[in-house]
């Protein structure tokens, strides 16, 4: 036993907010759906000046801001309540990266039930969710994923776009799988002018992309093509495939069909970008993509975070000959650039 394990102080604090971190869920989201952080935006704001705006309860607005503040979210000095940077850009709805729409999907009551037994679900080694989890056909829970989380993907999609556009060869043909919002695939089009974008997406999730691409004029280079991405034919004469968010649903053997499948419509020195959650080999750091397989075992049959090693076989194994990986700036994923 290391010294620094053996003098350190046993603590409390730790069991007691895990067994309470409920709370700050409900409260964010309680704050979220007042619109309070809008309510506050750059002034300095009392409970009852909130209670008025928000058409709550001074005592409650006072216990949640207090409780908001103890969080971080919030700051308070003399009686009142401000933003801190952290809740200003990204929960304050006037501002353009804005993420609270993400509470609608990922506290959803499909996925909350998820984790209502995580006992049995570590006892069977994955979901307690009939029907696949959020692997089921068509789930309606991945249009409201399309719906809301686009704040979240914007700044990954610039990048990937960026990295997409990279190379002396053009972009004819490029093929977005289970597309969603489809901003990946939109972003690429807005800098590759001559690009068709296949989106593949089930019909209900198509028709949230679909209306994406109109309001961002490029309606005239957007297809559709609705299915199961393991099933649906993707056709061939691919020069780029977008794959995001995607594989971790999965698990090796699958994501290796998958990726062949996808190996095969693509033109030679075609490449795959994957954008994943990706752990380093101890699988305990980074905390967010470590702690991402905890969601997969609450929501899927078998999908996982898996790690670079194992992406860099699975590509290997489909046929991808040359694989880098590039960090994703200010987001806790990956991208998988790979070369057929």
């Amino acid at each position: 036993m290391s010294s620094a394990v053996s003098q350190e102080e046993p603590n409390p604090q730790l069991v007691w907010d895990t067994i309470n971190a409920y709370q700050r869920t409900s409260a964010l989201r309680a704050a979220i759906e007042l619109d309070l952080f809008t309510a506050i935006g750059s002034e300095d704001v009392t409970a009852e000046q909130l209670a008025n705006k928000c058409a709550a309860s001074a005592r409650g607005m006072r216990i949640l801001c207090d409780y908001l503040t103890v969080l971080g979210f919030l700051r308070k000095r003399a009686g009142a309540y401000c933003l801190t940077p952290t809740s200003s850009v990204f929960l304050d709805r006037r501002s353009p990266g804005c993420m609270g729409s993400m509470v609608q999907f990922m506290n959803s009551p499909k996925l909350m039930s998820g984790f209502s037994d995580m006992t049995d679900t570590v006892r069977r080694g994955c979901t307690t969710l009939g029907h696949g989890g959020v692997n089921e056909p068509e789930l309606s829970e991945w249009v409201l994923f399309a719906q809301s989380m686009m704040p979240l993907m914007k700044p990954a999609a610039e990048f990937l776009a960026e990295e997409a556009i990279r190379g002396d060869k053009p972009l004819h043909r490029v093929l977005d799988i289970a597309a969603g919002h489809g901003l990946f695939g939109i972003a690429v089009a807005q800098r590759a002018s001559g690009a068709e974008i296949v989106a593949q997406d089930w019909p209900n999730v198509l028709n949230v992309a679909e209306g994406n691409a109109s309001s961002a004029g490029i309606s005239h280079r957007y297809r559709l093509l609705a299915g199961d991405a393991f099933t649906t034919p993707f056709g061939d004469g691919y020069d780029l495939v977008l794959l995001t968010n995607f594989l971790h649903h999965f698990d090796e053997q699958s994501c290796v069909t998958l990726l062949k499948k996808i190996c095969a419509c693509l033109n030679h020195g075609g490449r795959l970008l994957t954008l994943e959650f990706i752990p380093n080999e101890d699988r305990i750091t980074p905390p967010i993509p470590a702690t991402f397989s905890m969601m997969m075992l609450g929501l899927t049959p078998s999908g996982d975070a898996h790690t670079r090693k194992q992406y860099e076989w699975m590509l290997s194994e489909a046929g991808f000959a040359q694989n880098e990986m590039r960090q994703v700036p200010q987001s806790p994923q990956q991208l998988l650039v790979s070369t057929k």
